[in-house]
């Protein structure tokens, strides 16, 4: 889906000054360990999947939701791994700021819906499984850095230690 609704009204009033909004991210994996990826039409990067909160939706329905409409995957919210702010502005090409609260999502696959990825919107030019050591390039930096999330986050919880990441003090923890 492209710019929400709610987003092009307040854009009509606060024109291109910073917007802070709800992110979302999803992390899908398949039965054989694979992730699930789309191409941005609007940078040509492969990106995990990540969309913008409507208001009133809650963040888990939203990441099923943007995994659906860009993927036409279905999946299952299975941990929240981490609630983190950004750190800089985005801005887009048109000249709209806008700063992100993104909440990152692991998901599996949703049984009995399905598992084979189509482009589902204008947003992706390609989308596809991919295996963990062998990701296309170019990789949005913004998918770099939430992938080194979602390893960690995987490493604690293959340690019995999984919780949900968030930056305190200037740290992840």
């Amino acid at each position: 889906m492209p710019t929400p609704e709610f987003v092009l009204k307040l854009r009509e009033k606060i024109g291109h000054d910073l917007l802070w909004l709800v992110g979302v991210t999803g992390l899908v994996r398949d039965g054989e360990g694979r992730i699930l990826l789309g191409r941005r039409s609007d940078t040509g990067e492969w990106a995990l999947v990540y969309g913008i909160n409507e208001p009133g939706e809650q963040p888990a329905d939203t990441v099923v939701r943007e995994i659906k409409e860009e993927t036409g995957v279905d999946a299952v919210v299975t941990d929240l791994v981490a609630v983190v702010s950004a750190e800089r502005e985005t801005v887009y090409g048109n000249g709209d700021r806008t700063m992100y609260m993104d909440h990152s999502f692991l998901c599996e696959l949703r049984p009995g819906g399905n598992a084979e990825p189509y482009v589902g919107d204008e947003e992706s030019l390609g989308v596809g499984w991919f295996e963990p050591d062998a990701l296309p390039e170019p990789l949005a930096a913004s998918t770099v850095e939430r992938l080194a999330r979602f390893r960690r986050y995987l490493d604690a919880k293959a340690r019995g230690d999984a919780h949900a990441m968030f930056m305190a003090d200037g740290r992840m923890v």
